[in-house]
């Protein structure tokens, strides 16, 4: 009976530590506050998308219900993203869910984000055999990025995603139980500054992501690379395409 208990014990605190989203954002290291259903399309809870058909693999599940504020940066501003469990301050995320993240950015809608609408401007991945996830949790939940300089003002939709792979090995596609977990989380964000340069605007989550790609199935814990999905890093300048692939940060 002591050995049930302590199982399951052990079991239900590996689940309540497993998962994640964000609680909100900080512009140069100033707290911009609880983002949560203000400026953060928050889902009801922290469970992972797996399926890349799916429209909530976008700015999961809520994600197509626009939210009354706006959070405020610059052009150049580093922007970060609080993550949290369940409550601010808690176990961020289990340490077995390593991966990468990724950050894109898209004009502003109050739909569902749907579409090819999307430019990534940023990424972080594998680097010296530390995941992204690893600094993150480092970091007490924060990730942080910066907004390109050249970006024009406007008021845009910023999504960051977790890439946990630690059931990544087998795709969701070939069994349902297992696949990459996905924690997709998007910000409403009025982006001031004098720059002139306008996103790419070309990649769509639901046709672009695929269980063919090696950043959505690898096996997390003998990863000595890794090749990120998606389109590669935009510069803020002309337009780019083509698929990103590293080992660290974009």
């Amino acid at each position: 009976m002591r050995f049930t208990a302590t199982a399951a014990t052990l079991a239900m605190a590996t689940t309540v530590s497993a998962h994640a989203q964000v609680y909100g954002l900080w512009v140069n290291g100033k707290d911009l506050g609880d983002g949560r259903n203000t400026y953060i399309r928050s889902p009801e809870n922290n469970n992972p998308v797996k399926d890349l058909t799916s429209p909530d693999i976008v700015c999961n599940v809520n994600g197509g219900k626009a939210v009354a504020e706006f959070a405020k940066a610059a052009a150049g501003d580093e922007v970060t993203f609080e993550w949290y469990h369940n409550e601010r301050g808690d176990d961020i995320i289990d340490g077995s869910h390593k991966g990468p993240i990724i950050t894109y950015i898209a004009p502003y809608t109050e739909t569902d984000g749907t579409g090819a609408i999307w430019t990534k401007i940023a990424e972080d991945g594998l680097e010296g055999g530390e995941w992204a996830v690893d600094k993150l949790i480092k970091n007490e939940g924060k990730a942080t990025f910066t907004l390109p300089s050249s970006l024009k003002a406007g008021k845009y939709i910023i999504r960051q995603e977790i890439i946990a792979g630690h059931e990544a090995e087998v795709a969701f596609s070939q069994n349902s139980a297992r696949g990459a977990q996905f924690y997709p989380s998007c910000a409403q964000v009025e982006v001031t500054g004098s720059g002139t340069a306008v996103p790419d605007e070309n990649f769509d989550f639901q046709t672009g992501y695929t269980y063919t790609d090696k950043g959505i199935v690898f096996d997390v814990y003998n990863a000595q690379s890794y090749s990120f999905p998606g389109p590669e890093v935009w510069q803020g300048t002309s337009s780019g395409s083509g698929s990103g692939s590293g080992s660290g940060s974009g």
